[in-house]
């Protein structure tokens, strides 16, 4: 060999160990929850490709909902089949993390979001999300959606009803009452629609109470805190809103689907289905939005809902592909995608300026919503010992219980808090 070839040769070798890890050729293994969120989740991974094509992306078939994602996490921590990135529901992450964490089966972000500098950090990421995914002082996801319940409304049925869209009621007994005139049975419009009986989690419980300044756990987290007023009250709401609202015992897909067709009056639902309901309602009526509802003003927050992008992966060259990959998608290029079509709100304090959502917001008032009440966002609760999934589908039968009236709001509050209690030792 020649020593000018054996000269390029070493220096094409001394090049490409000087490349950056993530230069080599990395494939991440992620899964997301909910499969009709590879909507975004596809073009998103798609652009981040674009601008890193040594990266790609693997995605797993999407869980079903956060509890089923929660679910396969907490399998495959057993059998080691991780995937290298996930993301996680607000209101599971804190189980997951304490699963995870002591089996070094997670890895906390702080000393990555630490190379980037102060200022990174505090241009891009609001402290009020960051502290979702913090436990122990240290950070281990970003968060990726968020989101708080808000009011769907066909103005036109309000008006009809004798109220005034501009001045859409705030609190829970208001709007039962402009559902009932909203009700119509004999032409087939429902008042309302507020699926906390058939939700996937316990996200529409837990604003029910927390909004009127309950909380659904203790400070200490070891007991439930909404064995009072705060609990009652909550299932005396939902009894009322089949009885005097003109609530229909309904799937929750199926409130979505005939809200869309004009068939029911106001909806309490998530913002990530904006984008959907407004291709749904297309002109058929005009189609509004509210805050949720806070009966007290001063300590009622509502749960933030949506997830957290956190990494799993312990191989050195994938954690570095993952961090850009973490980057990327709760950056305000993917913010910006994820929220138009959607509705969630951004999770970036770059997304919502004039180069990525401004104009978006200008044009589309409705999804301004979530922003509005973004200083009432408050945790998602979640119960210890690894329960919480099991907790809420038995919390969830007898809720249902309650609105069918087979059961009073009094015996349900004692049946839900005493399964809670039992189910809570029993994990």
């Amino acid at each position: 060999m020649s020593l000018l070839k054996k000269a390029l040769i070493a220096a094409a070798l001394a090049a490409s160990s000087a490349l950056p890890a993530t230069a080599q050729q990395v494939t991440l293994d992620v899964l997301y929850c909910f499969p009709s969120f590879a909507r975004f989740h596809e073009p998103v991974a798609a652009a981040f490709v674009k601008k890193h094509p040594n990266i790609k992306i693997q995605f797993r078939a999407p869980a079903p909902t956060y509890d089923d994602g929660h679910q396969t996490m907490l399998r495959s921590a057993l059998t080691r089949q991780l995937p290298d990135v996930f993301y996680s529901g607000f209101h599971l992450l804190p189980e997951l993390v304490r699963t995870l964490d002591k089996r070094s089966q997670i890895v906390p972000l702080d000393a990555m979001l630490a190379a980037e500098g102060a200022e990174f950090r505090k241009a891009n990421y609001p402290q009020s999300l960051m502290s979702l995914a913090t436990f122990d002082k240290k950070t281990f996801g970003i968060a990726f959606n968020a989101s708080n319940p808000i009011v769907y409304f066909n103005a036109d049925l309000v008006r009809k009803a004798g109220g005034d869209p501009a001045n859409f009621p705030k609190t829970f007994d208001g709007i039962i009452k402009l559902a009932q005139k909203i009700n119509d049975p004999a032409n087939g419009i429902n008042g309302m629609a507020y699926d906390v009986h058939g939700w996937p989690d316990s996200w529409l419980f837990e604003a029910a109470i927390s909004q009127s300044g309950g909380r659904l756990l203790t400070v200490d987290g070891n007991d439930v805190a909404f064995d009072g007023p705060s609990g009652l009250n909550a299932l005396k709401t939902f009894r009322r809103f089949v009885t005097e609202g003109g609530m229909q015992l309904i799937d929750w897909e199926q409130s979505r689907q005939q809200f869309g067709a004009g068939k029911i009056g106001i909806i309490f639902t998530t913002p990530a289905h904006l984008t959907q309901v407004t291709g749904l309602v297309g002109n058929k009526f005009d189609f509004k939005t509210s805050t949720f509802p806070l009966d007290d003003t001063t300590n009622g927050v509502i749960p933030t809902g949506g997830n957290a992008v956190v990494m799993l992966t312990q191989d050195a060259a994938k954690q570095k592909a993952a961090w850009e990959f973490i980057k990327y998608v709760t950056g305000p290029e993917a913010q910006k995608v994820v929220v138009e079509m959607t509705g969630y709100l951004p999770t970036n304090l770059k997304a919502s300026g004039p180069d990525f959502l401004g104009p978006f917001y200008e044009k589309n008032p409705n999804y301004k919503t979530p922003i509005l009440q973004i200083n009432r966002a408050g945790p998602w609760g979640a119960y210890p010992g690894g329960n919480t999934v099991r907790i809420w589908r038995a919390q969830r039968d007898i809720i249902g219980q309650v609105m069918r009236g087979e059961k009073t709001p009094e015996q349900g509050l004692a049946e839900i808090v005493k399964t809670t209690r039992d189910m809570m030792k029993g994990s």
